[in-house]
């Protein structure tokens, strides 16, 4: 791992969304190497329910920036202290479904034990790189929905975890600046979705 050339990045904004948000890349090192943060949101939550996602939510009135959202979302789900951070970058922003423009900030963090806020997270779990960027654990789609069109859906499949969606897009991101990875090679089955999915 490299994240010399995510410090470089000059990140893509979006700006045609209605809402604000920023997510944590929170990057450990361990004993036998590098490894991100994850959260399980908690099944009952209205949004992605059960999903994995970056610690992260939407912008408040008393956020000076979106940095300072990341940072405050990261105490807030999983106990990581703001001054326990340490930025390395910026991701490109990406649009959701649900009307988010995203905003990733990378940062290393210290490897401890995390406190999952049980209203909103059911378990922090650590992923190693070399897991991430195994292509036995990587899978793509490719969704036609009627009202989005098509759309390449990433899947990485790690210890019983699924990591997909607008995370997995934040992911693939970071394993190509950080890692010099890209999605394995080959043909995605394609996937009618129903319009009320």
């Amino acid at each position: 791992m490299d994240l010399s050339r995510v410090a470089a990045h000059e990140p893509e904004r979006v700006t045609d969304e209605d809402r604000d948000a920023a997510v944590l890349v929170p990057v450990v090192e361990r004993e036998d190497g590098p490894a991100l943060v994850f959260t399980k949101r908690a099944d009952h939550l209205g949004e992605h329910p059960g999903q994995m996602s970056f610690p992260g939510g939407g912008r408040e009135p008393s956020d000076d920036d979106l940095r300072e959202t990341a940072a405050r979302e990261a105490y807030e789900e999983i106990s990581l202290l703001p001054e326990d951070l340490s930025y390395e970058g910026q991701l490109d922003d990406i649009a959701t479904i649900t009307g988010y423009s995203v905003t990733p900030f990378v940062a290393r963090v210290p490897d401890r034990e995390f406190v999952p806020d049980e209203r909103e997270v059911d378990e922090v779990v650590v992923l190693s790189l070399s897991d991430l960027t195994d292509p036995a654990n990587y899978e793509v789609e490719k969704r036609i929905h009627p009202s989005y069109g098509e759309a390449i859906v990433h899947f990485f499949h790690v210890d019983g975890y699924t990591v997909w969606g607008a995370t997995a897009r934040i992911l693939v991101q970071f394993l190509d600046l950080a890692c010099g990875w890209t999605p394995p090679d080959r043909e995605p089955e394609v996937v009618e979705v129903e319009p009320d999915d």
